[in-house]
């Protein structure tokens, strides 16, 4: 007998219990008499909601729908701040509890964008990814300011 993840079968009569070794010949004498009805399970096996057309026009990358990855630009700043850290991709890849393939992909200028990553390489390396101020570091140091001039109290 064809095993389908997408299709279901019921016998019409009393079905034998399941494991006994009466279930496989009873099924095989219910398709011999035409009592057996096989019904397909809309969307059985498989992990997607709604319509996915607009997905399969996005997989193919035309000129018009295109899916938007990170700049390559994005990828040096990342590079440039593992460097001066002293990390390899798999140690950054381990600080921020992801694949060592995520930050490759980064790097290359492959990754689909996504904040969260972007937010926890950014505190990683020190440098931020997003924004105008890209490749600038993520907390700069705050000017001193003046000192109050010495010798003078005030008055309270």
């Amino acid at each position: 007998m064809n095993e389908d993840w997408d299709t279901t079968t019921y016998l019409t009569k009393n079905r034998p219990q399941k494991g006994s070794s009466n279930e496989k010949t009873a099924i095989r004498q219910a398709s011999r008499a035409g009592t057996l009805e096989t019904r397909q399970k809309i969307g059985a096996g498989t992990n997607q909601k709604g319509n996915t057309a607009h997905h399969a026009k996005l997989d193919r990358e035309t000129e018009e729908l295109k899916h938007k990855t990170v700049d390559q630009s994005v990828g040096k700043i990342i590079m440039r701040g593992r460097q001066e850290k002293g990390m390899t991709q798999k140690e950054l890849a381990t600080k921020i509890c992801e694949k060592p393939q995520v930050i490759n992909e980064y790097e290359s200028g492959k990754a689909l964008p996504n904040n969260v990553i972007m937010m926890k390489i950014e505190k990683a390396i020190g440098l931020k990814l997003r924004g105008k101020d890209r490749g600038l570091p993520l907390n700069p140091p705050k000017p001193k300011e003046a000192a109050a001039p010495v010798g003078k109290k005030g008055k309270r």
